[in-house]
């Protein structure tokens, strides 16, 4: 894929607003690992250079002061700061409710290299908790106001730290893929093979081999698609796409995975791991991923490279 977009450099000459000892206001710590999180949610306020995010410039308003307090406490280094003030706990708006079903977690873990989790409500009112934020028994008990949470269930390996400990505190269900389980070995349910398996009224597992062994994508009630890192939405080619600088496994076994999988799959929304979210209308989303599956045919192992990575 064309990934030779040069990330946006117009506001270079704000970078004093990303010093402490610069312009008064929010700026973004050296201890920023571009994981892509509070450009996600402050987008135009936060951006890319040189491989690091930055602030392009302060907010203006109630609105966009709340997605900086949002990228803030997501942020997995707490690298989005302001030089005169900490965010107070009360601006912490997750969980956030992506629409009546689903809620974003927030408060992105370390540990699973800044990926986003999410809460998918069931028509019982009992929540699935899809990967994990960095764990902590408040925000445990706050995602508990939603719902009681059944069953925890992990894409691939990259996510899986702190899985086994939301299932114990909600006495839920740890799930895995059989071809990731050395990185959850004490979970609950296992995933085995490569057919899709329907493990909830109206929640399907595809096995999806490629970025590792074991990554497996969520799809519920053919609306919501939780694909962890198997593919994701690119800002940067406004479409559908693999990171293959990031692919552990195999770019091909991905290939063969996504032509197995792609005429099965039914949703409008894109939830992964990494890289944009995305709704659009079912047949817009097959479509877009038959295209993807083509592509990515055309790819070949490349050697691991997380700067090559343009959400």
């Amino acid at each position: 894929m064309d990934r030779s977009a040069a990330p946006v450099r117009a506001q270079e000459s704000d970078a004093a607003a990303n010093r402490p000892g610069g312009e008064e206001g929010w700026y973004v710590d050296d201890r920023c690992t571009n994981c892509d999180v509070a450009r996600q949610l402050a987008p135009g306020l936060v951006g890319e250079v040189d491989g690091r995010s930055v602030m392009l410039r302060q907010p203006d308003g109630a609105a966009e002061t709340g997605r900086l307090h949002a990228a803030a406490f997501a942020c997995p280094t707490r690298s989005i700061r302001h030089s005169s003030r900490t965010p107070a706990p009360e601006a912490d708006p997750f969980p956030i409710a992506l629409d009546d079903t689903v809620h974003l977690c927030g408060h992105n873990s370390q540990h699973t290299a800044g990926a986003n989790s999410y809460l998918l409500r069931r028509p019982s009112g009992t929540m699935m908790m899809i990967d994990t934020p960095r764990w902590d028994r408040g925000l445990a008990s706050r995602y508990e106001r939603l719902g009681p949470v059944t069953d925890v269930l992990l894409t691939h390996r990259d996510h899986a730290a702190h899985g086994r400990r939301y299932a114990d505190r909600f006495g839920a269900r740890l799930w895995i893929h059989e071809g990731d389980l050395d990185a959850a070995p004490d979970a609950d349910q296992v995933i085995r093979g490569v057919d899709p398996i329907e493990i909830a009224e109206n929640v399907t597992a595809h096995p999806l081999p490629g970025h590792t062994r074991g990554s497996v994508l969520y799809v519920a009630d053919e609306r919501y698609c939780f694909s962890g890192d198997s593919f994701y939405w690119s800002r940067t080619t406004g479409d559908l796409e693999v990171a293959e600088s990031v692919t552990w496994y195999s770019i091909e076994e991905l290939a063969a995975s996504l032509a197995r999988t792609a005429d099965r799959l039914r949703f409008e929304w894109l939830l992964p791991g990494h890289g944009d979210r995305r709704r659009l209308p079912a047949q817009e989303m097959s479509r877009r991923l038959r295209e993807l599956t083509t592509r990515v045919r055309a790819l070949r192992p490349r050697p691991v490279d997380f700067s090559a990575v343009r959400w």
